[in-house]
């Protein structure tokens, strides 16, 4: 009874402090715009000009040690019980890992980021606007979203997965760093990891649900002349937070895994239509110059910091920007990732969270990044570098309208974007019901209509008051922290592996009972998450008891 107390007084303090200072930032964006974003701006230039070694040291340190994890002994570790076999299929499971990690941002990304190098090349390695700057512009693009961005999400992600299914801890960051600091994660210290998360999921998703209203505005207002006004904007808000709150009464299944489906469906029509009726031979040059420039290079970069140059413009703007950016979402997508994969196998995490995805990108980049370069240098697009410098989402509109069937792909195009920004807004409900309501696998339904609530208010409210950016920055400060946990959970997690998967003395590779276990069907429609409280003490206990149960891996 004790225990059960403390464990809602426990929930108490993460949902209403995150509610709390949630409120008093957006209300700061409110009130007090202008100071709202001079104060972030300030905050990010002095990360940038101090911090931005740690960011490239840290991510490196998460592609490597992931993929340590993928081919070591360790891969074959599954993320659950004997019994435990994978909730979805591999292509429903990739599809909506991968809308949660980048979805709607590679769809118009993917063309912008190589224009936007092309004219401002990266610290000046080539002449803007010329071949060189070309390959620069496209090496840079498969640097920041392959590999190292879907190594940050997986290396939150796998650990929380492995505490969660294999072990018995309940979903929380801070279940983590148990092995670090004992029952401490139950206190204050947990508390504040936990905390931490979820204002950076709510900052993300917010951001995220604001930039919607923008982006799919922007679309409109190319296809069909619709005014970019900020009532436009509202209702394209309004239209997607409807839609996720819809998705979010229902369960994984039924609701983001349809979703997914339906744009993974479609995006991959997209691009085999303009590849094959864009310039074909060009799309494919890039794409094995790029992997060869970005595979020879790919070290330098991930080191580039310009030690002697006072101008750091550049690296804040994009590198350090991303990165910062990815270690702020690896909550949110991290447990997304973690809560969709159990019955995986380290191995099949590692593949599917960074390698796969990262060939996706690569593939996306070469084909619509490589035709508007080439639409670029030959002139045929005067505008949609400049229409890029302005929208992004608007340039890829400007794309459209250079080939067939314009009006018909915009209309696709839109509709793939609404769907990836409904999609990963309804995943963000499931991690934040999750992180608020101490690691329930099954939030209630109430719980987590409230948070979709709170963040389409929150977008709502800072693009009615242009504090949109800001909390975007905002958002990325919340990185610099993060870092920090990141490599405790590195730390946490390797010894906890090295602990209970020694060679000579290691654990089977499968859950934490060799007893066969009954596991209910999730049901989110019920949203109950009454049992909660019971189950903590047999999963500790469970987890215990399976230290006792060694055999050799070798």
């Amino acid at each position: 009874m004790q225990t059960s107390r403390t464990n809602r007084s426990a929930i108490g303090v993460v949902f209403f402090v995150s509610v709390a200072v949630s409120a008093l930032v957006v209300l700061w964006g409110v009130v007090a715009p202008k100071g709202f974003e001079a104060a972030t701006n300030r905050l990010f230039d002095h990360v940038v000009s101090d911090l931005s070694w740690l960011f490239l040291l840290a991510a490196n340190l998460f592609l490597v040690y992931v993929i340590y994890l993928g081919l070591s002994r360790y891969g074959r570790i599954k993320l659950g019980k004997k019994d435990d076999r994978p909730d979805f299929g591999r292509l429903s499971w990739f599809a909506m890992m991968f809308q949660a990690g980048m979805g709607p941002s590679i769809i118009f990304w993917g063309l912008a980021e190589p224009l936007s190098h092309y004219v401002n090349v990266p610290f000046g390695l080539a002449e803007p606007g010329t071949e060189e700057a070309a390959g620069v512009a496209v090496q840079y693009s498969f640097f920041h979203w392959a590999l190292h961005p879907w190594a940050i999400y997986a290396t939150a992600g796998l650990a929380v997965a492995y505490f969660t299914h294999y072990k018995g801890e309940k979903a929380l960051i801070s279940a983590i760093f148990r092995p670090l600091i004992g029952d401490r994660v139950d206190g204050p210290i947990g508390k504040t990891i936990d905390v931490l998360a979820v204002l950076a999921v709510v900052f993300g998703i917010a951001v995220a649900l604001g930039q919607a209203g923008l982006q799919i505005t922007a679309g409109l207002g190319q296809t069909f002349g619709l005014p970019t006004v900020m009532l436009v904007q509202l209702v394209v808000l309004g239209l997607t937070t409807a839609a996720f709150m819809v998705s979010a009464t229902t369960r994984i299944e039924h609701g983001i895994k349809w979703l997914a489906n339906i744009s993974m469906l479609i995006a991959p029509l997209l691009l085999l239509f303009y590849f094959v009726v864009g310039p074909t031979v060009t799309q494919l040059n890039v794409l094995t110059e790029g992997i060869g420039d970005y595979l020879t290079n790919i070290i330098p970069m991930s080191f580039r910091l310009d030690a002697f140059s006072a101008n750091t413009e550049w690296l804040g703007s994009w590198t350090v920007f991303y990165w910062s950016w990815w270690i702020a979402w690896a909550p949110y997508v991290g447990m997304f990732m973690a809560r969709i994969s159990r019955g995986r196998s380290i191995r099949e995490f590692v593949g599917a969270t960074v390698l796969v995805p990262s060939v996706v990108s690569i593939i996306w980049i070469a084909v619509f990044g490589g035709a508007a370069l080439r639409l670029a240098r030959e002139g045929q697009a005067s505008d949609i570098a400049g229409t890029v410098a302005q929208s992004p989402a608007a340039g890829m509109f400007v794309f459209i309208q250079q080939y067939p069937l314009p009006v018909l792909l915009s209309i696709i195009t839109l509709v793939v974007l609404w769907v990836f920004f409904v999609a990963g807004a309804d995943a963000g409900t499931v991690v934040l019901g999750e992180l608020s309501t101490g690691g329930s696998s099954n939030p209630k339904v109430w719980v987590r209509l409230l948070w979709g609530l709170l963040l389409a208010g929150v977008a709502a409210v800072l693009l009615v008051s242009g504090g949109l950016g800001a909390l975007q920055k905002a958002s990325v400060l919340i990185g610099t922290p993060f870092t920090i946990v990141l490599i405790g959970i590195c730390v946490a997690f390797h010894k906890t592996l090295s602990k209970e998967h020694a060679p000579y003395l290691a654990e089977p590779s499968y859950g934490r009972s060799t007893e066969p276990e009954s596991r209910e069907p999730e049901n989110r429609d019920s949203g109950d998450g009454d049992s909660e409280d019971s189950e903590a003490g047999d999963r500790r206990a469970g987890g215990e008891e399976h230290s006792d149960e060694r055999v050799h891996l070798r």
